[in-house]
């Protein structure tokens, strides 16, 4: 993640939630790169506290999360945030690309169409829990307010799958029909363990709900306005 962050064209800093991790162990092109803070975390509390506690300390504008043994593609932040920056949307999002052991890449578009979609249009392309989700939770580079009134869900897997569904049901945005993520393949992954199917449905049943009310409760509130 780091070694992709390095090719991007764009100014940017990184804060890393070391999830009761050591800081002895951060690599060492990580500890010296003056871009990136740590937030060291005395005891482990799973990726959806940490990030959030992460969030926190972001001080830019606009913010993507990401998984540390992913990458991003060489383009990927230029691309986003200049069509966030000419259109006033509040994200932007891609494609991904699975990338394999032996380099090769094959290509994952979500079901959501590119282009422009309104605030809560996303939702329509996610019509059963146990559908293919959406959008690319981490393909997504969107305003930080945003990410603070949609984070994480607090699950223990799936977890931005919430603040994905979050962020495009607060705000417009915009989808390009291009990748901008590289999802690594590995045996270690946390998709490829023994346990993750067992919560799996679970986690998108959730995520699925969470979206569905906060667009209603966001329409009904739009609609008692108005009235």
């Amino acid at each position: 993640m780091h070694a992709s962050l390095t090719r991007q064209t764009v100014p940017w800093e990184a804060v890393i939630a070391l999830d009761g991790a050591d800081p002895a162990r951060l690599p060492a092109p990580l500890a010296a790169d003056p871009r990136i803070r740590t937030l060291a975390l005395p005891r482990p509390v799973g990726a959806a506290c940490a990030r959030n506690l992460a969030l926190t300390h972001v001080r830019t504008p606009y913010l993507n999360w990401a998984d540390d043994d992913d990458e991003f593609t060489d383009d990927a932040m230029a691309v986003r945030l200049s069509t966030l920056e000419a259109t006033g949307v509040g994200w932007c999002a891609g494609w991904s690309e699975d990338l394999h052991p032996d380099g090769s890449t094959r290509l994952w578009r979500c079901p959501t169409p590119p282009g422009r979609h309104d605030a809560g249009d996303v939702m329509n392309y996610w019509a059963r829990p146990q559908d293919t989700i959406p959008i690319g939770p981490t393909t997504i580079l969107a305003r930080t307010d945003l990410v603070r009134a949609a984070p994480m869900g607090g699950l223990v897997q799936g977890e931005d799958y919430c603040a994905a569904v979050g962020v495009a049901v607060l705000a417009p945005g915009i989808l390009l029909g291009r990748p901008v993520y590289r999802y690594r393949k590995h045996p270690g992954q946390m998709t490829q363990q023994a346990s993750y199917d067992q919560l799996e449905a679970a986690a998108r049943a959730h995520a699925h709900g969470y979206g569905l009310s906060l667009r209603s409760a966001l329409r009904t509130c739009g609609s008692l306005a108005r009235g």
